[in-house]
């Protein structure tokens, strides 16, 4: 998925103000704009967009864990990576939200969309694992609109 489109979501389906957002980046001691952040928030069709690259939405994800969780003691703020798949961002919002396995399964009924535990589990193993599976955009879409729906209603 892209990432501005992730964020977007995010922000949709929390209902974060602009002031929020930067917060949340702030919690990783990263700086962003109030017009950076509009211009990310925008389509890639509409005058200003900017792309939010890799490193920017692993902090924005990192911050959010800091934000939902709080950094564990004697933790450092994460250093961001230089590339995110969908895996990774599925992993970091399983980590901010502290979903097991059977939250997430249900928050994906919410959106229509039927997974097993394998199927799942797989998605979260480590790349070379011989059980690793790829996480597709159909599956994170509908794992943002299940979260929509838990947490805004239909």
């Amino acid at each position: 998925m892209i990432n501005n489109d992730i964020l977007r979501r995010l922000r949709f389906v929390f209902d974060y103000q602009n002031a929020k957002m930067i917060k949340i980046f702030a919690k990783v001691n990263h700086e962003v704009s109030q017009e950076l952040l509009l211009n990310m928030l925008k389509k890639e069709e509409e005058e200003g967009y900017q792309p939010c690259n890799d490193k920017t939405m692993c902090q924005f994800l990192d911050g959010l864990i800091i934000e939902k969780r709080g950094l564990r003691e004697g933790a450092e703020i994460p250093e961001p990576v230089s590339q995110i798949n969908n895996n990774l961002t599925f992993k970091k919002l399983r980590v901010a939200l502290e979903m097991r396995e059977d939250d997430i399964i249900s928050t994906l009924a919410l959106a229509e969309f039927n997974m097993s535990k394998s199927e799942l589990g797989a998605l979260f193993r480590k790349p070379g694992h011989k059980h690793f599976k790829e996480c597709g955009d159909q599956v994170l879409r509908n794992f943002l609109a299940g979260l929509s729906v838990k947490h805004r209603g239909k």
